[in-house]
């Protein structure tokens, strides 16, 4: 709320004064040769007083602040995006359970996409998981919130399989970008493991994605030393376990030299940030947001009631205190 012409306000200052004059003003009297009425309705009378006082008062004071223009604002925002089209590419296969990342590789991979994602306002964004095969969880979109949570709902066995095909998550996400206007198109593939299953290896895909214009950036997750972890064993139950990443990084690198990108080894949660903002800074989005704001005027709101006050301190005083004109 604002006021557009506030120079009125200052007629509240006399409103106040003259408000102070009438209530250190004397009331005059008449002599009456029997005034036991006049006295008998004495409190009566000057409670009434107040109430015109306070009425007339409250009409002007609202016919001030209508003068002053009261108004309320809108705020429009219109979006310029000529940002990226981005595809994640998530492993969901049983191995990413492993909890050589805290708490596991896969919740390490979920928040840090998470942060990738709020952090690029202006692109449009979609992802794609796969384990024994691939699948789109969500088509490229400019809504956050539905992309936060479909990304917060990645869990082990959102596709069936401990087996992991690589070649057939980036096709799927090729498929999804192929048909994009964007000028900046790429795939942030992230996976713990060696293709091993599907009908399309990665270096297929990777041509695909070059043919469309698609940049790749790889990133192979989980420590690259042997690490000690407890497995349930369906024989001898929880016992230890010598476990350590086994993605490829060399063919990592050769599907990303394909497309212009770039493959990553992220053996901690920390290497794993630095890797999702130094693609961040390879790949900037171009985003503008203009912001102006629309009044709508209010001074009605503050104008008819004052109209209506002073309609009744008219009329009260002949009506109420039967005042002779």
């Amino acid at each position: 709320m604002r006021f557009a012409s506030p120079l009125y306000l200052l007629l509240l200052l006399p409103l106040a004064a003259l408000v102070a004059l009438e209530l250190r003003k004397r009331t005059a009297t008449i002599r009456f040769p029997d005034a036991s009425f006049l006295r008998a309705h004495q409190g009566l009378l000057r409670y009434l007083r107040h109430v015109l006082l306070a009425i007339n008062v409250a009409a002007l004071l609202l016919t001030v602040l209508a003068l002053a223009r009261p108004q309320r604002g809108r705020i429009d925002e219109e979006v310029e995006s000529r940002g990226v089209d981005i595809m994640l590419c998530m492993d969901v296969s049983e191995s990413m359970s492993t909890p050589d990342l805290q708490p596991n590789r896969l919740a390490a991979a979920k928040q840090r996409a998470e942060e990738f994602v709020a952090n690029r306002p202006g692109d449009r964004i979609g992802v794609v998981a796969f384990a024994n095969g691939a699948m789109t969880l969500c088509p490229l979109t400019l809504d956050k919130d539905i992309l936060r949570q479909v990304i917060d709902r990645l869990q082990i066995g959102t596709l069936d399989g401990s087996r992991t095909a690589i070649g057939m998550g980036l096709a799927d996400a090729v498929v999804r970008l192929k048909s994009s206007k964007s000028k900046d198109k790429l795939v942030i593939l992230l996976t713990d493991g060696v293709n091993n299953t599907g009908e399309i290896d990665p270096q297929t895909a990777a041509h695909l994605a070059q043919t469309y214009g698609i940049r790749v950036y790889c990133i192979g997750v989980g420590s690259q030393e042997p690490v000690s972890v407890m497995v349930n064993d369906p024989v001898w139950g929880a016992r230890p376990q010598t476990v350590q990443a086994d993605f490829d990084l060399k063919a990592l690198e050769d599907v990303s030299a394909v497309t212009g990108g770039k493959a990553y080894a992220a053996s901690d949660a920390g290497a794993l940030k630095r890797i999702y903002d130094e693609i961040g800074r390879m790949e900037p989005t171009r985003f503008k947001a203009s912001r102006h704001t629309v009044y709508a005027e209010k001074a009605g709101l503050f104008l008819l009631p004052a109209v209506v006050l002073f309609l009744l301190g008219a009329l009260a005083p002949p009506l109420l205190l039967r005042r002779l004109p």
